[in-house]
Protein backbone atom coordinates (compact mmCIF):
# COMPACT_ATOMS: atom_id res chain seq x y z
CA UNK A 1 0.00 0.00 0.00
CA UNK A 2 1.09 3.91 -0.66
CA UNK A 3 0.70 6.62 1.66
CA UNK A 4 -3.12 7.07 0.62
CA UNK A 5 -3.88 2.93 1.65
CA UNK A 6 -4.22 2.00 -1.95
CA UNK A 7 -2.58 -0.92 -3.30
CA UNK A 8 0.48 -1.10 -5.57
CA UNK A 9 0.13 -3.34 -8.17
CA UNK A 10 3.43 -2.95 -9.12
CA UNK A 11 4.72 -3.45 -5.72
CA UNK A 12 2.54 -6.84 -5.73
CA UNK A 13 4.11 -7.74 -9.06
CA UNK A 14 7.19 -7.57 -7.59
CA UNK A 15 6.84 -9.81 -4.82
CA UNK A 16 5.09 -12.47 -7.05
CA UNK A 17 8.03 -12.33 -9.61
CA UNK A 18 10.52 -12.91 -6.33
CA UNK A 19 11.79 -16.32 -5.63
CA UNK A 20 11.69 -17.65 -2.35
CA UNK A 21 14.67 -19.50 -1.31
CA UNK A 22 15.24 -21.57 2.06
CA UNK A 23 15.32 -19.41 4.78
CA UNK A 24 18.63 -20.35 6.96
CA UNK A 25 19.17 -18.23 9.63
CA UNK A 26 22.33 -20.37 10.69
CA UNK A 27 23.59 -24.20 11.41
CA UNK A 28 21.71 -24.75 14.55
CA UNK A 29 17.97 -22.64 13.64
CA UNK A 30 15.78 -23.76 11.50
CA UNK A 31 12.14 -22.74 10.16
CA UNK A 32 9.23 -25.12 10.22
CA UNK A 33 5.64 -24.26 8.52
CA UNK A 34 2.93 -26.22 9.91
CA UNK A 35 0.86 -28.40 7.35
CA UNK A 36 -2.37 -26.58 8.38
CA UNK A 37 -0.28 -22.82 7.03
CA UNK A 38 0.51 -24.91 3.89
CA UNK A 39 -2.99 -26.01 3.70
CA UNK A 40 -4.68 -22.90 4.12
CA UNK A 41 -2.11 -21.07 1.52
CA UNK A 42 -3.50 -24.01 -0.98
CA UNK A 43 -7.13 -23.56 0.00
CA UNK A 44 -7.19 -19.85 -0.42
CA UNK A 45 -5.85 -20.68 -4.42
CA UNK A 46 -8.41 -23.20 -4.70
CA UNK A 47 -11.33 -20.56 -4.16
CA UNK A 48 -9.58 -18.82 -6.98
CA UNK A 49 -10.10 -21.01 -9.30
CA UNK A 50 -13.54 -20.89 -11.61
CA UNK A 51 -15.84 -24.13 -11.77
CA UNK A 52 -14.87 -25.52 -8.26
CA UNK A 53 -18.20 -25.13 -6.21
CA UNK A 54 -17.10 -26.01 -2.82
CA UNK A 55 -14.24 -27.89 -0.98
CA UNK A 56 -15.46 -30.62 0.49
CA UNK A 57 -13.77 -32.33 4.16
CA UNK A 58 -14.43 -34.92 6.36
CA UNK A 59 -15.05 -32.83 9.37
CA UNK A 60 -14.89 -29.46 8.21
CA UNK A 61 -18.70 -28.30 7.89
CA UNK A 62 -19.12 -29.39 12.34
CA UNK A 63 -15.97 -27.58 12.57
CA UNK A 64 -16.94 -24.32 10.97
CA UNK A 65 -20.49 -24.99 12.59
CA UNK A 66 -19.12 -24.66 15.88
CA UNK A 67 -16.73 -21.92 15.21
CA UNK A 68 -18.42 -19.88 13.23
CA UNK A 69 -15.10 -19.31 11.12
CA UNK A 70 -14.97 -19.97 7.58
CA UNK A 71 -12.04 -23.02 6.89
CA UNK A 72 -9.91 -21.92 4.24
CA UNK A 73 -7.91 -25.86 4.79
CA UNK A 74 -11.14 -27.67 4.30
CA UNK A 75 -10.57 -30.66 2.47
CA UNK A 76 -6.97 -30.30 1.99
CA UNK A 77 -4.72 -32.82 3.10
CA UNK A 78 -0.66 -31.93 3.02
CA UNK A 79 1.92 -34.47 3.41
CA UNK A 80 5.48 -32.64 4.06
CA UNK A 81 8.50 -34.58 4.21
CA UNK A 82 11.72 -32.62 4.79
CA UNK A 83 11.94 -29.49 2.27
CA UNK A 84 8.73 -30.78 -0.14
CA UNK A 85 5.29 -31.31 0.12
CA UNK A 86 2.20 -33.95 -1.66
CA UNK A 87 -1.36 -32.27 -1.08
CA UNK A 88 -4.65 -33.72 -1.97
CA UNK A 89 -7.68 -31.28 -2.89
CA UNK A 90 -11.02 -32.64 -2.31
CA UNK A 91 -13.53 -30.43 -4.17
CA UNK A 92 -17.14 -30.71 -5.83
CA UNK A 93 -17.45 -28.67 -9.13
CA UNK A 94 -20.46 -26.71 -10.60
CA UNK A 95 -22.30 -28.34 -13.46
CA UNK A 96 -20.58 -27.51 -16.89
CA UNK A 97 -17.23 -27.32 -15.40
CA UNK A 98 -14.57 -28.78 -17.39
CA UNK A 99 -13.00 -30.87 -14.82
CA UNK A 100 -9.49 -31.90 -16.40
CA UNK A 101 -9.62 -27.58 -16.92
CA UNK A 102 -10.76 -27.00 -13.37
CA UNK A 103 -8.43 -29.78 -12.17
CA UNK A 104 -5.44 -28.43 -14.16
CA UNK A 105 -6.36 -24.94 -12.86
CA UNK A 106 -6.07 -25.99 -9.49
CA UNK A 107 -2.57 -27.86 -9.66
CA UNK A 108 -1.13 -24.69 -11.21
CA UNK A 109 -2.32 -22.43 -8.90
CA UNK A 110 -1.72 -24.35 -5.42
CA UNK A 111 2.00 -25.26 -6.85
CA UNK A 112 2.70 -21.55 -7.54
CA UNK A 113 1.47 -20.21 -4.24
CA UNK A 114 2.42 -22.89 -1.82
CA UNK A 115 6.34 -23.02 -3.23
CA UNK A 116 6.29 -19.20 -3.48
CA UNK A 117 4.94 -18.63 -0.06
CA UNK A 118 6.61 -20.88 1.76
CA UNK A 119 9.94 -22.02 -0.68
CA UNK A 120 8.91 -25.92 0.20
CA UNK A 121 9.02 -27.81 -3.44
CA UNK A 122 5.39 -29.14 -4.36
CA UNK A 123 6.10 -32.94 -5.73
CA UNK A 124 2.37 -33.58 -6.05
CA UNK A 125 -0.93 -31.92 -6.15
CA UNK A 126 -3.96 -34.51 -6.73
CA UNK A 127 -7.77 -33.08 -7.50
CA UNK A 128 -10.11 -35.77 -6.04
CA UNK A 129 -13.98 -34.78 -7.64
CA UNK A 130 -15.74 -35.84 -4.89
CA UNK A 131 -19.03 -34.59 -6.85
CA UNK A 132 -21.24 -32.20 -9.17
CA UNK A 133 -23.27 -29.12 -7.72
CA UNK A 134 -26.67 -28.97 -10.20
CA UNK A 135 -29.22 -25.99 -9.91
CA UNK A 136 -32.56 -28.05 -10.68
CA UNK A 137 -35.08 -25.73 -12.17
CA UNK A 138 -38.85 -26.45 -11.82
CA UNK A 139 -41.59 -25.43 -13.37
CA UNK A 140 -43.77 -22.40 -11.31
CA UNK A 141 -41.20 -22.84 -8.43
CA UNK A 142 -37.92 -21.40 -7.69
CA UNK A 143 -34.68 -23.13 -8.73
CA UNK A 144 -33.86 -26.13 -6.05
CA UNK A 145 -29.98 -26.55 -5.58
CA UNK A 146 -28.62 -30.42 -5.75
CA UNK A 147 -25.31 -31.51 -5.39
CA UNK A 148 -24.15 -35.00 -6.44
CA UNK A 149 -21.68 -36.17 -3.80
CA UNK A 150 -19.03 -39.23 -3.04
CA UNK A 151 -18.22 -40.22 -0.18
CA UNK A 152 -14.43 -39.26 0.93
CA UNK A 153 -12.14 -42.62 0.18
CA UNK A 154 -10.14 -43.47 3.10
CA UNK A 155 -6.32 -43.81 1.92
Amino acid sequence: MDENGENNIDDEKEIENEEVEDVNINETDTLVIATDAIATYAGIAVGEVSGVYEMVGKMAGFTEAISGKKNLSRGIKVDKNDNSVKIDVNIIVEYGARIPDVAFEIQTKVKNIVENMTGYKVDEVNVHVQGVHVVQVKEDKPAEETTTEEEPKEE
